[in-house]
């Protein structure tokens, strides 16, 4: 089974993916919109260097080339893209492919078709994001994880869209894998500082879980 991370970095940056990566981040995905393939492949290698230095995992946003140019680790691909089965024939069994999914019939697609891990929102408006898809909020993870273990699907899900520091107990309470970050690390002042609070306070939370699950044993 492949390493999934509870925190996931998405920048636009080389920098800023070594600044998270310095507070204690493995996993950087770099998403980059309205480039030129040139200008997003040199950021790509930038990013992959930076990534090596830490030994932290990279992903590509919705570019499978780029991802198998560079020897990035795996690709995120959204609704719109390249289906997974395609990409899993180009980049071969062990990189990692991540799917974007917003219903419970997007999971199941997504679990059908052999992905790794699931990119599921948006929890909140973002402006990071184009054509957004409806908000879920709290409650719409409670629901899509209720149908998800009804149907036995086990695949991580990632939490992303829109997410704070202050989101974070409340969304890990639901049941979901991780959370994915981009603007609350990135626009913070100091990424270093803030992507070392995101993994305390995830870490801090799942240690609560276990606990309160272990009392009730």
């Amino acid at each position: 089974m492949k390493s999934i991370s509870k925190l996931q970095f998405i920048t636009t940056n080389p920098n800023d993916a070594e600044g998270a990566c310095k507070g204690g981040a493995n996993w950087i995905q770099l998403r980059v919109k309205n480039k030129t393939d040139n200008e997003w492949m040199d950021l790509a290698k930038e990013t992959k260097k930076a990534c090596a230095k830490y030994n932290a995992t990279l992903i590509i946003n919705d570019n499978v080339h780029i991802a198998h140019h560079v020897g990035a680790n795996g690709v995120h691909l959204g609704k719109d893209d390249m289906s997974p089965e395609k990409a899993r024939l180009i980049l071969g069994h062990d990189f990692i492919i991540g799917g974007t999914a917003n219903t419970f019939d997007d999971i199941k697609r997504l679990a059908k078709s052999n992905v790794d891990y699931i990119g599921l929102g948006p929890y909140h408006y973002t402006k990071t994001k184009e054509k957004l898809s409806p908000i879920l909020g709290i409650e719409g993870y409670k629901q899509l994880i209720k149908y998800c273990i009804l149907e036995k699907i086990t695949l991580p899900l990632i939490a992303v869209g829109g997410i704070k520091l202050h989101d974070v107990f409340g969304l890990i309470k639901t049941g979901v894998y991780g959370v994915a970050i981009s603007s609350a690390i990135s626009s913070s002042g100091n990424i270093e500082k803030a992507t070392k609070e995101f993994i305390d306070t995830i870490e801090k939370q799942f240690k609560q879980n276990k606990e309160h699950a272990d009392n009730w044993r």
